[in-house]
């Protein structure tokens, strides 16, 4: 009985370790393996802060690109494209000092607060591989000694980041 115990034991450890043989977990990576380039796209903006496209797209095609470890190209002839649209540019004061008597408000801190839609698009395969339709970040700053482009510079380098998180969370 000692031996028949034996026997099964040694036949149902050979045959878990057959089937894990053939069964293997490869976490996913972003990008693919058949995607090498990338093409960014200037987003369409639809605020009224026209030189937020542009810095977009510098922050995006200085920093996509390496964070993925993949090199740019242009969209004739790159494997994925990144695109998307600036929906929303706000500046509000979340930090202020209630106005006194006789006195106004005085603002402490202002904040930046940008929204995007983007996409990363596989053109090999013509199937996006990441999305979001309601991106925002906020970057702040002083009031007294800061200016606007303070703020908008950290949004902006946050939206990247986020991107970057985004796509590579999807593997």
């Amino acid at each position: 009985m000692t031996r028949q115990r034996f026997t099964w034991w040694q036949g149902a450890l050979l045959a878990f370790a057959i089937s894990g043989c053939h069964y293997s977990f490869r976490a996913g990576t972003f990008p693919p393996d058949h995607i090498a380039t990338i093409a960014v796209q200037p987003f369409d903006n639809e605020t009224n802060r026209f030189e937020i496209s542009g810095e977009l797209y510098d922050h995006l095609l200085r920093n996509l690109p390496r964070a993925l470890g993949i090199r740019t190209a242009g969209a004739d002839v790159a494997d994925a494209i990144v695109r998307g649209t600036i929906m929303r540019y706000d500046v509000i004061a979340p930090n202020y000092r209630a106005a006194q008597q006789g006195q106004a408000a005085q603002v402490l801190q202002r904040q930046v607060s940008i929204g995007v839609q983007v996409e990363i698009v596989d053109l090999v395969e013509n199937v996006i591989l990441w999305e979001s339709r309601g991106l925002v970040a906020q970057g702040e700053f002083l009031e007294s000694s800061e200016s606007e482009e303070v703020g908008r510079l950290e949004a902006i380098e946050l939206l990247v980041q986020k991107i970057v998180d985004g796509a590579q969370s999807n593997w």
